[in-house]
């Protein structure tokens, strides 16, 4: 994948687009939350920054502007999707195993289905502190405490980070009815789980034909969305283009003022009885000639950078360095009007042409 394939793919990311639930709103989150890390280390540059910062911008347009999050704006929420579609109880108790972000979507979503969360986590307090932003009956449990919150629960999430499976068939030997959805990946539950009497266990692919309904609904809001995402991926790229081109121009202007704050001290040199009306006269005038000459190269770079014509644009960087300019040139103190450019002599003072005739 190249540069611009890449900045692309970003915000489409960003925007929901390349989700498994079309636009779902937890991967905003997870961006911008790097974005900060990376900032926080010193990790990104320039590039990347004003690349991101556009990816969030869109993904937050996409969410206000377009109805992309409506319907079921998470894993969490696909997997209550999936448990009322194969019977949930009612009442109902849940197990969510994992209080990470994933696990905390699915102990919220869940929350609003069933009776009673219980939330399982390798570390207590961190499950204790999820169950404390829950509105209703929501008990913590440590990963060692499983079996008794397996045999209690109607329905169990798996949500963790974990690199091996964290639920086996041993701890559901027992548990009767139970319908077991793995939200993780690598998956959390083990196959072998599927083949336990009255266990049903669900991964992410099964997800999919519930998410299938909520992709049809959100279509038209994608294809907004895909407009959107085409639209500032270009104003992106255009915003490259002119930094580039900006550089060049600014190293072309400083070579044009080295020059002229040279001959002007130059000049002054020379025509030191001049009164400060007169002084700003002089420069007003030196200001004039170097916006009008560069106002033609100004506006070719600026084309160049828009037709990705780099060739232009580094030729140009190497004329006006900003040391350029620099080496012998003709100077007021060895030339004489007639040696000044015919626009020059037009805008000078006739005072200053008088002292240059001496």
């Amino acid at each position: 994948m190249g540069h611009e394939e890449s900045l692309e793919h970003l915000i489409r990311v960003s925007a929901g687009l390349e989700s498994m639930v079309l636009g779902e709103d937890q991967i905003l989150g997870q961006v911008r939350r790097a974005f900060s890390d990376a900032q926080g280390i010193g990790a990104i540059g320039p590039v990347l920054d004003e690349a991101i910062t556009k990816a969030l911008h869109v993904g937050e347009r996409a969410r206000t502007e377009t109805e992309i999050n409506e319907g079921i704006v998470s894993l969490g929420s696909a997997a209550v999707r999936l448990a009322d579609r194969e019977g949930l109880s009612d009442p109902a108790t849940a197990l969510v195993i994992g209080a990470g972000e994933m696990g905390t979507l699915a102990a919220e979503a869940m929350n609003e289905r069933a009776d009673r969360v219980l939330v399982a986590n390798r570390t207590l307090s961190r499950a204790e502190a999820l169950c404390d932003r829950l509105a209703g009956d929501a008990e913590a449990t440590g990963l060692d405490d499983l079996p008794s919150a397996l045999a209690a629960a109607d329905v169990v999430v798996s949500a963790t980070a974990n690199r091996e499976s964290v639920l086996g068939s041993d701890p559901l030997r027992e548990a009767g009815e139970t319908l077991v959805i793995d939200l993780a990946r690598p998956r959390d539950v083990a196959p072998a789980v599927g083949a336990l009497p009255g266990v049903r266990r669900y991964d992410l692919d099964a997800l999919e034909g519930v998410v299938d309904d909520t992709r049809d609904r959100r279509r038209a809001a994608a294809e907004e969305v895909e407009a959107m995402v085409e639209t500032e991926f270009a104003r992106l790229l255009e915003q490259y283009k002119r930094k580039r081109a900006d550089q060049v121009i600014a190293a072309m202007y400083e070579s044009a003022d080295q020059i002229k704050a040279r001959e002007l001290r130059t000049a002054f040199g020379k025509l030191d009885d001049l009164d400060d009306d007169q002084r700003e006269v002089v420069s007003a005038m030196a200001d004039s000639l170097v916006g009008q000459l560069l106002a033609a190269p100004t506006k070719s770079l600026r084309d160049a950078a828009a037709e990705d014509d780099w060739e232009t644009i580094n030729t140009a960087l190497q004329l006006f360095d900003p040391e350029f300019g620099t080496g012998p040139s003709v100077s007021l103190d060895e030339a004489g009007p007639e040696d000044l450019p015919a626009e020059l002599r037009r805008s000078m003072p006739e005072a200053v042409l008088e002292r240059l005739n001496d």
